[in-house]
């Protein structure tokens, strides 16, 4: 029993080390450019060890998009519908950013793969995701009615704080090389987006 369990174990740990090194080469080199070389070498194993936990880079690549995808939608599931209306989409936009600031990489594969034309995620996306925006539209549309945030059109407002929060991820190179390092891009985006969607949604009295 115990011989199993220990072999388990190494199995999750090796598992794990190969997703984090096939993170960390598709972020960088794209799904076109990354090899089953790389992954492994970042993995510190053996190419044929890898081919036992996953039969092709595909393979690799679908494992790093299904448990990205639920991180992914984890904030904006979170928005509740019995809330303050204004509090839960700032709320929103801010977990958004934080995703962006801790998950760069992740957010960088995401933005890849969609750029590709989500050839491995285009039955998740027209799935659970248009799922989730058509439900937390329908939300936001009602707050809308009730006179409780201003209306504007809000899949495209659901659209607008994914453009504004990801873009401190996919962009980081570009926005610190023009910020200079004496700013905190992700502090500063945080006053910013607070401002402008507040601004943006604030009913008029």
């Amino acid at each position: 029993m115990s011989t199993h369990r220990s072999r388990s174990r190494i199995q999750q740990k090796n598992r794990d080390l190969i997703l984090d090194a096939a993170l960390e080469v598709f972020s960088q080199h794209g799904f076109r450019g990354a090899t089953l070389d790389q992954i492994a070498e970042g993995a510190g194993l053996s190419k044929p060890n890898l081919l036992y936990y996953f039969p092709s880079k595909e393979e690799v690549h679908k494992a790093l998009l299904t448990g990205l995808l639920d991180t992914w939608l984890d904030p904006l599931r979170a928005m509740d519908a019995s809330g303050v209306p204004l509090t839960e989409v700032m709320g929103y936009v801010r977990r958004k950013l934080d995703l962006a600031r801790d998950f760069p990489r992740e957010s960088r594969l995401f933005a890849g793969e969609i750029l590709q034309g989500a050839p491995r995620m285009r039955s998740a996306i027209e799935g659970d995701l248009r799922r989730l925006v058509e439900d937390k539209a329908a939300i936001l549309l009602r707050w809308m009615d009730e006179g409780r945030i201003a209306r504007v059109d809000p899949v495209h407002l659901i659209f607008s704080i994914w453009a504004l929060t990801q873009h401190y991820a996919d962009f980081d190179v570009q926005v610190r090389a023009v910020l200079g390092p004496e700013h905190d891009p992700f502090a500063e985006a945080g006053s910013f987006l607070e401002t402008l969607f507040s601004r943006l949604l604030s009913p008029v009295r």
